[in-house]
């Protein structure tokens, strides 16, 4: 099973998004097939937060064509053209919520209206390949997970309109207030981001695909998974010693949603070497620290970061040029 995972990151989605790009471009060269997309080549599409949505829109089906809706190239323009009226943040927001430390930081007027521009009335189970995006349900305090094969199996009470699930996924605390969404049969849920317990979904996007198709192996599974850029922020003891719950607040957001994706990373790379098939996971991630023009905080939407944020993207997929041909060739070959 050919699987697609992207972590989450806020405005640094941009970077996995830039690098598909890349990517799509080069499957269309190898298959000789100019009109292939992203979710041609891939049997499930996980994402948490930033991915998530991105996720949403590369599976998204033309309701008069059938075949995907957005290019990776339109997909990633939901950042580049929208991104700035997403973390707008008005002077009456800014004192009212203490610059998010009260309350959130934003508005979700914008990213909602931007969602539904992107996804209208589409719903979970008109998706056009098994997604796994990630939320969390701060009150039933449990794991959501959004997959549009549950519906045909379970009902109306696992599908969801799409504006919702990419609305829940990237409902980052401190940032957006929790999402209050409802499944078709009307069931509420109040969700908050995934990236809270699963910044990179790939661990948790194998076992979905183990659990779609009984008895599947791990030499079975082609992985590729896209980070936003690793963090190079760095936090001092002499600092972090005198800190109390308000100045934890941030760091602990930064450290948790790193470390959870370090060491998924770790886990899938002992997985597939201890199953013989390295060559079958592929892990694409920058180290920000490299890249002095970017601001890796997450709502940092100015014109200046975003076009940063995707050179740092074709960076990413130009130095794993070989290596993204090697996984697109065995992708179009599976």
């Amino acid at each position: 099973m050919r699987i697609l995972s992207i972590d989450g990151g806020g405005m640094r989605g941009i970077i996995p998004g830039t690098a598909l790009v890349a990517f799509e471009k080069k499957l269309q060269t190898i298959s000789g097939n100019q009109d292939l997309r992203i979710a041609d080549a891939f049997d499930l599409i996980a994402g948490t937060s930033t991915g998530g949505i991105l996720t949403c829109l590369y599976l998204s089906p033309d309701k008069v064509t059938g075949r995907p809706k957005y290019s990776a190239k339109e997909a990633v323009d939901l950042y580049l053209q929208d991104g700035d009226n997403i973390f707008d943040v008005s002077s009456y927001k800014r004192i009212q919520s203490l610059d998010g430390l009260t309350d959130e930081k934003y508005s979700a007027d914008a990213i909602e209206a931007a969602l539904n521009k992107y996804l209208g009335d589409l719903k979970l189970s008109d998706l056009l390949k098994p997604c796994f995006i990630t939320a969390y349900d701060i009150t039933r305090r449990q794991a959501q997970f959004f997959n549009g094969a549950d519906v045909a199996t379970k009902g109306s009470g696992w599908d969801f309109y799409l504006r919702d699930v990419a609305r829940a996924t990237s409902a980052a605390p401190t940032y957006f207030e929790p999402a209050n969404i409802s499944a078709l049969d009307r069931k509420v849920y109040p969700l908050i981001d995934g990236g809270v317990f699963a910044n990179n979904p790939a661990m948790c996007a194998c076992i979905e695909a183990f659990n779609l198709k009984p008895g599947l192996k791990v030499t079975d599974l082609q992985v590729l998974s896209i980070g936003t850029g690793a963090v190079d922020k760095s936090y001092h003891y002499s600092e972090a010693k005198s800190w109390g719950k308000l100045g934890w607040v941030v760091p602990v957001v930064d450290i948790m949603m790193s470390g959870v994706s370090e060491t998924v990373d770790f886990q899938l790379q002992q997985l597939f070497k201890s199953a013989g098939c390295s060559d079958q996971y592929l892990r694409l991630q920058l180290d920000l620290k490299d890249f002095t023009d970017v601001d890796s905080e997450m709502d940092n939407a100015s014109e200046r970061n975003m076009r940063a944020l995707e050179r740092a993207g074709q960076t990413l997929a130009r130095d794993s040029d070989d290596k993204l041909t090697a996984f697109a060739t065995m992708l179009l070959g599976s």
